[in-house]
């Protein structure tokens, strides 16, 4: 896919938290996505370089946000570590348009940069889920779940 030009990830910084807070899914997927503030305060608790929080930006406008995480504990006992998309959250008016894309296409990149060769993410399964979207673009179901939502994984 060829990015279009003027479309990049910003950090959150003073400048862009309202922009990043500001960002809204659909009505209907509201149950599956949490909202921007809860990220932001669960990448704040977690140790320095775990969380990527990064908002969406086409030319000067936000239109969505995505969290990555690298090398977190999956299982919390030491013995295997995960990176992927831990959040993304395209603003309702701006889904369809390669964004969603986007996002995961950079945090592969980021994932590749730092020697990683797997992305995952989780996903809440149902008629208004994202599962569509992330089997379309390569995803597969590893036949694990996360508390109630799919893990799916992405070979780099």
């Amino acid at each position: 896919m060829t990015t279009p030009p003027g479309l990049h990830l910003e950090e959150i910084t003073p400048r862009t938290f309202d922009a990043a807070v500001g960002i809204r899914v659909r009505p209907d997927q509201e149950h599956a996505a949490s909202p921007v503030m809860q990220s932001l305060a669960e990448a704040y608790v977690r140790p320095a370089g775990v969380a990527w929080p990064r908002l969406i930006v086409d030319g000067d406008r936000p239109v969505g946000f995505l969290m990555a995480f690298f090398d977190i504990d999956w299982n919390t006992d030491g013995t295997l570590f995960r990176s992927g998309l831990w959040r993304l959250n395209i603003a309702a008016d701006a889904q369809g348009r390669g964004y969603g894309r986007f996002a995961v296409e950079s945090v592969a990149a980021e994932i590749r940069r730092r020697g990683g060769k797997e992305l995952y993410v989780t996903w809440h399964p149902g008629p208004t889920g994202p599962e569509g979207f992330y089997l379309g673009l390569g995803f597969r179901t590893t036949g694990e779940t996360s508390g109630d939502q799919v893990v799916g994984v992405l070979d780099l």
